[in-house]
């Protein structure tokens, strides 16, 4: 990828006139987003022009995407300081697109301990952390109501910390396994501290492409009933969709068009976050159904369609420095993006499989980057409250390393005792 040119891009388009740049699109891409920037919802036929868009098209939508996000959402940018914790990396789904996962035999396996787990969020909370998102594989060999008393053991020791955790998979799993409903199971976890849910396990929400990811995941319609229950149960979540892998553009617009359904019907939906493929160590790229999509235009492409089609029903538009590395991340702000994700300080499942952007980005990058951009970043809550004045100890860089108790490894049972 060519940086420099997406940097000469981004301030081309944010230099020239509006009218100027639609005056050069085509007349259905000028059509849609004439309609767009009078907050009129997109049809489904007029997203995928803009998501297809490319030359003077793509231009012109970036543009009106950018001033979408600044008249919704204002120009401040949005982080959160936060810990991500994969607890264990044993599962059996067998996800097509995945290099984090293990089985229990294999050596690198891990399973953490509730000691472990509650060291890590002492870290956390110690480098400034508001939240700790939590998502694991699915360990067939996990005790039945392991996440309700993980929960217990967070909130034990830290009980202002925000748990932002379980995508629907795990929640789906976890409930068949205490033989529980959705709506039983989801209101016991969220009376013993579960904070809000990652809208992940989605990738494309159509089941004939989830059966090429993976045959075993949870499907389309389990998906929209775990979301929706934990919506009508206050329970907030985020929602996303992965991008660059073997969907079709199709795909990607009509995912967007049901997360849009939803959001009108519930509004639980705190934000939407496209996740860019990492294919290096995957099933699906060694198998060859996958090629690499080089960094930029497709990223430009779905950052400016999503704020333009979710316009009026999902405000806040997460980049992804994980995904698409800091520096690209930051570009996005200019197409439509608001907020700059977490802090993370640990991340497993992207780099596993294969991404090289690092597993953690202190607050002070978060601000450099932010001003590179011509805005200002503002740390946030994990619901979106801004927190003002508010500077992690030493920009969340490490400033104590509590010993972290032994760990289960699978070859030591798997954290069952």
């Amino acid at each position: 990828m060519n940086l420099e040119f997406w940097r000469n891009y981004v301030d081309e388009i944010e230099a020239t006139p509006v009218d100027a740049l639609l005056a050069k699109a085509t007349a259905p891409v000028r059509n849609a987003l004439t309609r767009a920037l009078e907050k009129k919802e997109l049809t489904p036929e007029e997203g995928l022009l803009l998501y297809t868009s490319d030359g003077d098209d793509l231009r012109a939508t970036v543009k009106c995407a950018d001033i979408a996000r600044a008249e919704d959402v204002g120009n401040e940018v949005t982080y959160v300081v936060n810990r991500n914790i994969n607890f264990t990396n044993i599962c059996f789904v067998g996800c097509q697109f995945c290099g984090f996962k293990r089985q229990r035999w294999e050596s690198d396996a891990y399973d953490h301990s509730d000691e472990t787990i509650v060291a890590k969020v002492a870290d956390a909370v110690a480098r400034g952390a508001t939240e700790v998102c939590m998502q694991g594989g699915i360990n067939p060999d996990m005790p039945p109501f392991k996440y309700r008393d993980l929960l217990d053991a967070m909130k034990r020791a830290f009980p202002q910390i925000h748990i932002h955790a379980f995508s629907p998979m795990e929640i789906m799993y976890g409930a068949k396994r205490v033989r529980m409903d959705y709506p039983e199971y989801i209101a016991m976890l969220r009376d013993h501290g579960l904070g809000s849910i990652p809208g992940t396990a989605a990738e494309i929400l159509d089941d004939g492409v989830r059966e090429i990811l993976s045959h075993k995941k949870v499907d389309v319609a389990a998906w929209v009933e775990i979301i929706t229950t934990a919506h009508s149960l206050g329970v907030p979540t985020t929602s996303t969709v992965m991008y660059g892998h073997v969907e079709t553009p199709h795909h990607v617009v009509n995912h967007l068009d049901l997360l849009r359904t939803i959001q009108k019907e519930t509004h639980g939906f705190t934000e939407f976050v496209p996740l860019r493929f990492i294919h290096q160590n995957t099933v699906l790229y060694r198998k060859g159904l996958v090629s690499p999509v080089e960094r930029g235009t497709l990223d430009f492409q779905m950052y400016a369609f999503s704020r333009l089609f979710l316009r009026g029903q999902i405000d806040n538009l997460q980049t992804s420095w994980v995904k698409c590395g800091i520096d690209l991340a930051a570009l996005t702000l200019k197409a439509g993006c608001n907020d700059f994700s977490g802090t993370l300080m640990e991340e497993s499942i992207t780099a596993q499989a294969g991404g090289d952007a690092g597993e953690f980005v202190p607050v002070d990058l978060f601000e450099e980057k932010a001003r590179e951009m011509g805005r200002v970043a503002v740390e946030r809550t994990t619901l979106y409250k801004k927190l003002y004045g508010r500077k992690a100890p030493n920009g969340a860089r490490p400033i104590a390393s509590p010993p972290l108790a032994a760990d289960h490894h699978a070859s030591g049972g798997s954290g069952c005792s």
